[in-house]
C-alpha cells in the first residue's frame, strides 16, 4: 500500500511506548506530537526516524529552522505537517521546503474558504505565489 512511515504511533506523553514502536517497527517512526519544540528533539532522537515539526507549534520560521538543524545533528530525517490552516500560513511553511525530507502542507485544502492565496499543491507539487515582493507570497484576496 505504499506506506512510507508510522506517525506519532503513541500518545505524546509516553517516550517509553514511543521507543517500544521504534525498536520494533518494520517502518521508519515519525515523532509528530511529542516534537513541538527545539528542546523536543534530544528527547526523541533514539525513538524515531523522523522529526515532524508544525510552524504553528515550534514558534515560527527561525525556530523551525533550529528544530530542523537540531533534527539533523541527532540523524534524524525532517517533515513539516501543518493543521487546517489558511495559505498565509502554509505558505510560510513551504519557505521551509528546501531543508526537508517531507512537506505535508495541505491544510489550507481543507478550508470551506481560504481568505489568502499564495501556495498551489498539485501532484505533490508545491508552487508558491508571487515572489516579485518580500514575503512568502501569500497575498490577502480582494474582497468580493
Amino acid at each position: 500500500r505504499d506506506v512510507e512511515f508510522v506517525e506519532q504511533p503513541v500518545p505524546a506523553g509516553d517516550p517509553d511506548g514511543l521507543r517500544f514502536v521504534y525498536e520494533r517497527s518494520a517502518l521508519p517512526v515519525a515523532a509528530d506530537e511529542s516534537c513541538v519544540t527545539l528542546t523536543d528533539v534530544p528527547a526523541i532522537a533514539d525513538r524515531c526516524d523522523i522529526a515532524n515539526l508544525k510552524l504553528m507549534k515550534t514558534g515560527g520560521l527561525l525556530e523551525a529552522r533550529r528544530l530542523i538543524a537540531a533534527a539533523r545533528a541527532h540523524g534524524l530525517e525532517v517533515m513539516c505537517g501543518c493543521m487546517i490552516e489558511s495559505n498565509a500560513s502554509i505558505a510560510a511553511a513551504a519557505q521551509l521546503a528546501p531543508l526537508l525530507d517531507y512537506a505535508d502542507i495541505d491544510g489550507s485544502l481543507l478550508l470551506a474558504e481560504d481568505p489568502y492565496d499564495g501556495i498551489g499543491l498539485t501532484d505533490g507539487e508545491i508552487r508558491l505565489g508571487d515572489q516579485s515582493r518580500a514575503g512568502t507570497g501569500a497575498r490577502r484576496r480582494p474582497d468580493e
